[in-house]
């Protein structure tokens, strides 16, 4: 009879990245590290690849009659990076 786990087993052997389910305090579901040991009630995964950044190119000017900033989402004056995991903003850079 063929393992539950078998063909994570076999991409395991192969050099693949295994995750196993853990829960937290609320039963919510985390992904840890896998520990070396198969289990057949637990649950297993290939750890999968992250997501890329996410970069975007504005311009930003301002008006002085009005005082606003005025924002150009096709403009070059400022590169933000963003977390392609979390959406959170990683850098940002004024180009001259």
């Amino acid at each position: 009879m063929k393992h539950k786990h078998a063909d994570l087993i076999k991409a395991w052997a192969d050099g693949a990245e295994i995750e196993q389910a853990c829960r937290n305090g609320i039963g919510e579901i985390l992904w840890c590290p896998f520990k070396g040991d198969w289990q057949e009630h637990y649950e297993y995964r290939i750890k999968p690849e992250p997501k890329p950044d996410i970069v975007l190119f504005i311009g930003a000017t301002l008006d002085f009659v009005s005082k606003l900033i005025l924002v150009k989402y096709d403009g070059d004056n400022l590169k933000l990076t963003f977390d392609g995991e979390t959406g959170k903003l990683k850098s940002a850079e004024v180009i001259l």
